[in-house]
């Protein structure tokens, strides 16, 4: 005759078990430095946009019935809110703060231009 076994006779004692482990950097993702370089070179980026978007903005001044329209008041803020983004990126690096910062310097030309 053979012997019952219980089920608990078969699970490991709860010493045997692994505990919690903190998950693995990501080997890929750009480190904290990288991130502010990023930032930093966005600060250029958003310079450049600004000139372009002010060019913009007086052409359209000069050849349109001279009164600057709605998007490029949005593009102007589009700019303050990437030096915002910006700022936020080299306090704290993440790296949707600094592709917001990038979208945002984009967005400000682009909308001057659609004025």
């Amino acid at each position: 005759m053979t012997t019952p076994t219980t089920p608990a006779a078969d699970l490991p004692a709860p010493t045997d078990l692994p505990g919690p482990t903190a998950p693995a950097p990501d080997p890929t993702a750009p480190n904290t430095r990288a991130l502010r370089v990023l930032a930093l070179c966005g600060f250029l980026l958003l310079a450049g946009c600004l000139v372009l978007t002010a060019v913009l903005g007086l052409v359209d001044a000069v050849e349109g019935d001279g009164v600057g329209g709605g998007l490029l008041t949005a593009g102007l803020w589009s700019l303050a809110l990437g030096a915002a983004a910006g700022t936020a990126a080299l306090a704290v690096p993440r790296r949707a703060l600094v592709a917001a910062q990038y979208a945002l310097a984009f967005a400000a030309p682009v909308l001057a231009a659609l004025d």
